[in-house]
Parts: C-alpha cells; sequence; structure tokens
C-alpha cells in the first residue's frame, strides 16, 4: 500500500498509457468490429467498478470529516478542561485556607496530570493533517504507522486512576456545600467535564482505529481510477471510430 499512496500519479499515467497504446492498436479494426464491441464492455464494467469503489470511498471521506470534527471538539473540551483547573488552582489552592478546600485542591491536580499526556496525542497533532489524500487518515508511511503506535498505546482506561470522585473527595464537596458552596460548586463542575472529556477521548480513539481498519479503502480507490484511466481511451477511441465516414 506505500507504493500506492506514493505513485498514485505514476500508476494513473501508466494506466492511461497503457489503455491508450492498445486502443491505438484497435484502430485497424473497423466500427462495429467485435474487438471495438469488447472494448466497450471493458469500459462498461471497470467504469462501474470504478463508481462503486468512488461510492464507497465517499462514505469513508465522510466518516473521516465527522472524525475530524471530534477531534476539534475533544481538544476544544481538553483545552477548556485544562483552563479551568487552572482557574481553580489559581482562585481557591494558592494557598487553600481549608482542609476540604485542600483535599479538592489535590484532586484537581492529579486531575489535571492525567489529561497532561492529551495533549501530545495524535488525534490533536496529525489526524487533522490532510497532507495528501492517501495520509489523512490512513496507515501509509512511517509517520502515520508511528503515530498508529502511539494512539494504540493510549489507553482510556488509564484516566480512571484518577476518579474524579472518590469518597474522600465527595465527602469535602459537602463539607464545603455547607461552608463555601461556591468552591464545592466549580469542583462538581471540573469532576463532570473530566468525565466527559474521558468518555469522548474514548469513543474518538474507537472512531479512529475503525477507520484504520477500513483505510484500504483508500487504496482501493486508487487501484479502481487505474482501471477507468485504462479502459477510458478504448470508449474514446470507439466513438472516434464511429464518427469516421463509412466508405460507400
Amino acid at each position: 500500500m506505500n507504493f500506492i499512496a506514493d505513485n498514485q500519479l505514476l500508476l494513473l499515467i501508466l494506466c492511461f498509457a497503457t489503455g491508450s497504446l492498445g486502443t491505438a492498436l484497435l484502430f485497424r479494426k473497423p466500427a462495429g468490429h467485435r474487438a471495438w464491441r469488447l472494448a466497450d464492455l471493458v469500459w462498461v464494467i471497470l467504469g462501474g467498478i470504478g463508481a462503486l469503489v468512488a461510492v464507497v470511498a465517499g462514505i469513508y471521506s465522510a466518516d473521516t470529516s465527522r472524525l475530524d470534527r471530534q477531534v476539534d471538539v475533544a481538544y476544544a473540551a481538553t483545552q477548556a478542561f485544562d483552563r479551568d483547573a487552572a482557574r481553580f488552582r489559581l482562585r481557591f489552592c494558592e494557598p487553600a485556607y481549608d482542609s476540604d478546600i485542600a483535599a479538592l485542591c489535590d484532586k484537581v491536580e492529579f486531575l489535571s496530570a492525567s489529561t497532561a499526556d492529551t495533549r501530545g496525542l495524535p488525534f490533536f497533532t496529525a489526524v487533522t493533517d490532510s497532507v495528501a489524500p492517501l495520509r489523512a487518515l490512513s496507515v501509509f508511511g512511517d509517520d502515520m504507522e508511528a503515530m498508529a503506535r502511539s494512539v494504540d498505546s493510549f489507553d482510556p482506561a488509564s484516566f480512571v486512576v484518577f476518579a474524579a470522585l472518590d469518597p474522600d473527595t465527595e465527602a469535602a464537596v459537602a463539607s464545603l456545600r455547607r461552608k463555601v458552596p461556591a468552591i464545592a460548586g466549580d469542583f462538581l463542575i471540573l469532576a463532570r467535564a473530566y468525565e466527559d472529556l474521558v468518555a469522548l477521548l474514548a469513543r474518538l480513539k474507537d472512531e479512529w482505529q475503525t477507520l484504520e481498519e477500513n483505510a484500504y479503502i483508500l487504496a482501493l480507490q486508487v487501484l479502481a481510477l487505474c482501471l477507468v484511466s485504462f479502459a477510458a481511451p478504448f470508449r474514446l477511441g470507439k466513438s472516434i471510430v464511429e464518427l469516421r465516414p463509412r466508405p460507400r
């Protein structure tokens, strides 16, 4: 597949040149000859295959575009969580004047640390790059293989190590609801945002892997275009031959 990805234009040109050469040889046959009817049949068959693959590839491209939008949403959610967590620490944790506030500050610190690795995820650095049609979201090329390894190594379950609300944290929140409700409310918003972010990243990884498993569709699309490029000169040649004035 690397060869197909790196030589798309060359393959298309070679197929078209081969088809043109075959068409040139057929020009010795008169219009209506069996050879021209077979050439027309080849065009219909290969053109139909190309159209079918194009439809499948269009569905794949639509899924890729949807994933790109989800990547944007996940990136925005990550950035928003980091900003909100930093704002919480700045407002209430420097210093923390209460043991319950300190417990929440420690929890926010842990949650921020658990999301720090997401900033370097390939989701946010390479998936949204559309350098070439076959490299946008596929297994082509060394960079994409490294990216796949990086995504595979990302395990959303690792976030669960830092539960947003454990018994100690819930006790601190309950205490602060009586003493300083605003701090408890801000923390609960952060906790919900963290849980939503974990769920979003998990879905993102699953969908990315699904698209990776079907990336061969892009290679099939190139091959289908090659078949159409090969057959097109035959159809053009048949039309030219039929336009020739017939001898009386």
